[in-house]
């Protein structure tokens, strides 16, 4: 039987298969960590805080598929396939997903629009992630 992963790999999929390495894995992770520990330090502005812990959370969930042996083509893919990766639910995904459109209208159109709780509960989500992906080693 084919695994959701395996379904997404192939030309104009947003997978390809590539082996795992520890060594990329291990980066991800530990660059990771240390954003997420700057997000969390009330000192910094809030949209700083957004996007330490945005880039800790996507470096995260990228370090999960590469373990899996897959690469990402595009970065919101890693937060879709969570389920998949780490086995977690749409309490998490969704608001990595929701934190990814809020990046990209920051990137892209200049409107980043962030409070304290879309920070906190992306702090929150990041700490999930983390918990999961530290059950896979």
């Amino acid at each position: 039987m084919t695994s959701p992963l395996e379904n997404l790999c192939g030309p104009g999929k947003p997978l390809s298969k590539e082996p795992p390495d520890a060594r990329e894995f291990a980066g991800l992770k530990r660059s990771a960590l240390a954003r997420l520990k700057d997000a969390g330090n009330p000192d910094n502005s809030l949209e700083s805080r957004f996007d330490l812990a945005y880039n800790a959370a996507h470096a995260l969930c990228l370090a999960a598929l590469r373990w899996h042996g897959y690469r990402s083509g595009n970065r919101y893919i890693v937060f879709q396939v969570l389920p998949h990766t780490l086995g977690l639910g749409p309490e998490v995904w969704r608001v990595l997903a929701k934190c990814h459109e809020i990046r990209n209208l920051g990137e892209y159109e200049g409107d980043l629009n962030v409070d304290d709780r879309i920070v906190s509960d992306l702090i929150v989500a990041c700490g999930k992630v983390c918990t999961q992906l530290d059950a896979l080693q």
